[in-house]
């Protein structure tokens, strides 16, 4: 009887598992959306406050800073030297 309640549990277990590592293939839309392009033009008006995050290059998204402006998020080129700048203010 326990070998039997063993290899149930392993495979509840292992089919947790499988189901977890898939669940981005699965579900798209739960995770933040990342950047795909950035903007190299100097922007630095249309940023809002002195926040702003960094982004690694992973998957399809792309090496950013992600600075918050009144339309929403923007993803800058970290290279960009209006972006160095602003992240040293």
């Amino acid at each position: 009887m326990s070998v039997k309640i063993l290899s149930i549990t392993l495979l509840l277990v292992s089919t947790c598992v499988s189901c977890h590592s898939s669940e981005d293939a699965r579900f798209p839309g739960i995770k933040p959306p990342c950047c795909v392009d950035v903007t190299k033009p100097n922007v630095t008006a249309d940023v809002v406050g002195e926040i702003y995050r960094e982004q690694a290059a992973r998957y399809h998204c792309v090496k950013a800073i992600i600075f918050n402006t009144k339309n929403g998020q923007l993803c800058a080129d970290p290279n960009a030297q209006w972006v160095k700048d602003r992240k040293l203010c």
